[in-house]
């Protein structure tokens, strides 16, 4: 699944929704194509899915500069180190507070440029102790609605699990409300995941109608302390890796 969203007012930021079936996972594709360089970034990469994405990336022209994520996923392997491996000078991103290893590890209120253009690191801790929120910036230059990039900290219509990787209920209810819900309400919400076929949602959307996040904490954690989900079947596959967040061995090239 692809899209853009463009207008007369934001011709110069080009994005991109990508999907990965396995794990029902989104990726994010943003650049500034307005920039000489078109300086590009991408959100949540899937190992499965690096030639596709990076096949997309030569066809528009555009310089990957950034691989980041939102946490270290339990679902699958993240496609950072992959990147890596085959585009020279892509930078790793992902959160101090993930005790993750990466090229760059960002804290709460830094920015991240490319180009004219600059995502804000908002602190979204909770389904791990890691994640963070990656909306764009505030400015008449920047895309308008925002767009907050969420992980599992917020889905569309629900939220990720709080029982695992540091998970906290408490901290995800507080981090939400105080970090992505204080958001304009015509914010467009993009999770890391969805398991209904829906695409984006609104912060005003998830505040009237999420069927969690939308009660008062109390009532929040009871819901997540009920979940009693299945052990995730790649979490001790997908960990391990993930910790590496694009910094594993190089993958040799097989002979053709």
């Amino acid at each position: 699944m692809a899209f853009s969203m463009t207008s007369s007012r934001m011709s110069k930021f080009l994005f991109r929704q990508l999907f990965e079936k396995e794990s029902s996972t989104y990726s994010y594709l943003l650049a500034d194509v307005s920039h000489p360089d078109k300086p590009a970034l991408l959100i949540d990469p899937v190992d499965r899915t690096v030639d596709r994405d990076l096949s997309l990336i030569k066809d528009l022209g555009l310089k990957l500069i950034y691989a980041l994520n939102t946490h270290v996923h339990a679902d699958h392997i993240t496609g950072t180190g992959l990147i890596k491996t085959k585009v020279p000078g892509v930078k790793s991103i992902i959160s101090k507070a993930s005790n993750s290893k990466a090229d760059i590890l960002v804290e709460s209120g830094e920015k991240i440029h490319f180009g004219d253009l600059f995502l804000e690191v908002r602190a979204t801790p909770g389904h791990t102790v890691g994640c963070v929120t990656y909306v764009t910036g505030d400015g008449p230059n920047q895309p308008q609605p925002r767009m907050a990039f969420t992980g599992d900290a917020i889905l569309i219509r629900g939220c990720g699990r709080t029982d695992f990787q540091g998970g906290s209920s408490e901290n995800l209810y507080k981090s939400v409300h105080s970090q992505v819900f204080t958001l304009p309400k015509d914010t467009l919400i993009y999770p890391a995941h969805d398991y209904k076929g829906f695409t984006v949602t609104t912060v005003g959307e998830e505040m009237l109608y999420n069927p969690r996040l939308s009660k008062d904490e109390e009532t929040f954690k009871g819901i997540m302390a009920n979940l009693n989900l299945a052990y995730p079947k790649m979490i001790d596959i997908a960990v391990p890796a993930n910790m590496a967040c694009g910094l594993q061995d190089p993958v040799p090239n097989k002979a053709s």
